[in-house]
């Protein structure tokens, strides 16, 4: 036999997932050692810290200290992040709100201004010179 053909050979008697003999989705209580369609036997030993027993997963503890402390600190940091945004969210719209208030006001401002420069004598004649003065759009 050549290296190619053992290679295809090799190759073939790897299982595929579909021939997992131990994906067997039942209602009963062998049920519940599966997890997502696959039976915790199938799960990587790194995984199941080297034990491919499936009550022995199960009923092992769960996180220790240093991650139960490091998850609790991340949900700590991510409060704390969206209480700071929803403040920095209700600053934008107190600042958008003065923004107008300050544009309605300058508008304002500005109008009363020009008012008070058409209705002053100083500030006419110069108008009317400038007017005079500049040619006259047909």
């Amino acid at each position: 036999m050549d290296s190619s053909a053992m290679s295809l050979k090799s190759s073939e008697d790897i299982p595929l997932a579909d021939d997992d003999l131990e994906v067997i989705i039942n209602d009963d209580d062998s049920s519940k050692y599966m997890q997502n369609g696959r039976s915790l036997d199938s799960i990587a030993s790194s995984y199941t810290n080297g034990n491919s027993s499936p009550r022995h997963f199960l009923e092992s503890e769960g996180p220790d200290a240093d991650e139960q402390e490091e998850r609790a600190r991340l949900i700590t940091q991510v409060l704390e992040l969206q209480n700071t945004l929803d403040d920095l969210s209700q600053r934008v719209d107190s600042v958008k709100e003065e923004n107008l208030k300050l544009r309605s006001e300058n508008q304002v401002l500005g109008q009363y201004i020009e008012n008070l420069m058409s209705a002053s004598s100083v500030f006419q004649s110069t108008n009317q010179a400038q007017a005079s003065s500049a040619p006259k759009k047909k």
